[in-house]
């Protein structure tokens, strides 16, 4: 039995449920290992299922983890499994399922009662095996690749959309099976906006911020970093020398046991202390897996929440001046016991094109 389905049937254990009604992509491919974003898992104390339509029965047959018995729907399929098993109370995704697909459920099974589940997965899902881990490291190391070929790539006469194509076609050239995201490639006045979408306009000078990542066995990286286009000013360097002191000052703080929100306000506190307050309006990270935002959260908002031995996590403080331009220097560390160990290699000193 995976790991994963053990560690699940435990929590099953510990919430009185006798079954669990699994729907999202995600959580399907992390329990069964196969990956389908049409199917289904149904998983019992005794038995697990995974249902797989026409399209993809044959390779759910043969990439499905064995614990599963692999079933092609047809008819009344799902009662007979629930009754057979002796279902009562079904736990099912309340944060994935939509209104509609929930009442098809309640009116195929009148007889159970459904348990939300909430974050209960996405929690488990947060504390990293070893092979997940070298999954991550994998995509990054190809994102890197990419990072260091866009260096000798990069023209004048290019636009923010070429370089950010070009990235992504090395990684899917390179290995990976997916971008993480859509890449995030802005320059000049347009790297103010954090989550700028690349245009069709030739790069400008300043600032360059790229934020990207690959795929690997269903697996993200994500990593961003920011040069100059042409030569920076005395205040740009300011800028720029300002977030990496508070990446560097927040990875160095992280360990088992930190909290959270500590975390965010070391960060934050570098950044209003130069003469930014109001300039750095995201968290200052997230967790990062099967998707590439999931838990844990790194901001202020998180309470007494405290960082665990196996969470992956996202370190990326910037600075956002509207109309002007923006920076942002984004690794991934991996918590482990007693500290931490930054998964991200590719050189983060201010580099001028």
């Amino acid at each position: 039995m995976k790991a994963e389905l053990e560690k699940v049937k435990g929590l099953m254990a510990d919430k009185g449920l006798d079954a669990l009604w699994i729907t999202s992509a995600e959580n399907h491919r992390w329990l069964c290992g196969f990956n389908n974003p049409d199917g289904w898992l149904l998983i019992t104390k005794n038995k697990s299922y995974v249902f797989a339509d026409f399209r993809y029965i044959e390779a759910a047959r043969a990439q499905s983890d064995p614990a599963f018995e692999v079933i092609m729907p047809s008819g009344a399929y799902l009662a007979p499994l629930v009754d057979e098993n002796g279902v009562k109370t079904i736990g099912f995704e309340n944060n994935r399922m939509t209104v509609a697909a929930f009442e098809r459920l309640k009116k195929t099974l009148p007889d159970c009662s459904f348990e939300p589940i909430d974050g209960m997965l996405t929690d488990a899902r947060s504390i990293k095996t070893q092979y997940e881990v070298e999954q991550i490291v994998a995509a990054q190391r190809i994102a890197e690749a990419a990072f260091e070929h866009i260096l000798k790539y990069i023209k004048y006469d290019m636009t923010e959309t070429e370089v950010a194509l070009e990235l992504e076609y090395f990684m899917r050239k390179n290995g990976a099976e997916d971008k993480s995201f859509d890449t995030i490639c802005v320059s000049g006045t347009a790297s103010a906006l954090p989550h700028g979408v690349p245009r069709h306009k030739k790069l400008e000078r300043g600032f360059l911020t790229m934020d990207y990542g690959a795929v690997v066995n269903g697996y993200h990286s994500d990593m961003t970093r920011t040069v100059v286009i042409g030569k920076a000013d005395d205040e740009m360097k300011k800028l720029y020398s300002t977030v990496l002191s508070a990446q560097r000052a927040a990875i160095d703080a992280i360990t088992e046991g930190a909290k959270n929100a500590e975390m965010d306000k070391i960060a934050r506190d570098i950044i209003d202390g130069a003469g930014y307050a109001g300039c750095f309006g995201h968290s200052l990270g997230h967790g990062v897996g099967l998707e590439i935002h999931e838990a844990p959260g790194l901001s202020g908002g998180m309470g007494d929440a405290a960082l665990k031995v196996g969470q992956v996590i996202t370190v990326e403080p910037g600075i956002y001046i509207e109309g002007k331009y923006g920076c942002r220097i984004e690794d991934m560390v991996e918590i482990i016991p007693g500290g931490k160990r930054d998964l991200t290699l590719a050189d983060k000193e201010l580099i001028e094109l």
